[in-house]
């Protein structure tokens, strides 16, 4: 069986995408662990089928690199806009529902995508870190000198630690640059090293420093490995509303593979 794939990437942050609204694919933990891997495969940080749903334009499924159905991916959702436009699905603004919930997102002519991403009304704020849940978990932590940090192995150590249990959490690694520009490294469980970027990781990263007073926008700059992004939002105390994600998504290439 031959299917058709597209590669796109958010930031450096790249997936396979794959047009399911046929429901053809078959969705095996190993398949898609293969289809992932960088050297057997076709090779992303993760895997997204996009599919029909009835009360939107369609549906997000998320699936890390380990072959795992995973929670939300800020900037796979993003990829996933530009795709689903690619493919007529609608014109300049879209909704979809993904495991989080629903999604509200646009596309301009140069292909940056705005992504609103869920409320965030629950933060802990501990005095090493902050920890919050942007549509997945994501543990925030500030550091000196972010170009030198050992992102796999101390990010391991937090993922793995008691502190988030047998689900583990993502950690973000973060310098501040400005008074609303941060930059931020990103250990991504699923796949369980370091990607060059995470959508809600800059997001929870984007809040945490508001919440701590590190920064008073409401528009902040996050600078990454593979490129930049912008997290805009609402505040009120500790509710955070109107949440947008924005950035460019870019096709990389496409093809057939054999299953």
């Amino acid at each position: 069986m031959e299917i058709q794939f597209f590669k796109y990437q958010g930031t450096g942050n790249d997936f396979v995408m794959i047009d399911n609204r046929l429901e053809t694919f078959p969705k095996s933990t190993e398949l898609i662990k293969k289809l992932c891997d960088r050297r057997f495969g076709i090779g992303g940080d993760g895997l997204i089928l996009l599919e029909k749903d009835l009360a939107t334009d369609f549906k997000m499924v998320y699936y890390n690199s380990d072959g795992n159905e995973s929670s939300m991916c800020g900037n796979g959702g993003r990829c996933l806009v530009a795709f689903a436009k690619s493919l007529n699905v609608f014109d300049k603004q879209t909704t979809f529902i993904a495991i989080d919930g629903l999604h509200h997102a646009s596309i301009d002519t140069e292909g940056i995508v705005a992504l609103q991403m869920k409320n965030v009304d629950e933060i802990k704020i501990d005095d090493n870190y902050i920890f919050m849940n942007t549509g997945s978990p994501h543990h925030v932590l500030l550091v000196d000198d972010v170009k030198n940090v050992n992102v796999k192995e101390i990010g391991a150590q937090i993922r793995y630690s008691d502190l988030y249990g047998k689900e583990g959490s993502n950690v973000n690694f973060v310098q501040q640059i400005n008074p609303n520009t941060f930059t931020v490294r990103t250990y991504e469980r699923g796949v369980e090293d370091e990607t060059l970027s995470c959508g809600t990781g800059v997001t929870a990263v984007a809040i945490a420093m508001f919440v701590n007073g590190l920064t008073e926008s409401k528009e902040v700059n996050l600078n990454v490995e593979g490129g930049a992004l912008q997290v805009k939002f609402q505040a009120e105390k500790n509710h955070f509303s109107n949440v947008f994600l924005t950035g460019p998504a870019t096709l990389v290439f496409e093809g057939t593979v054999s299953i």
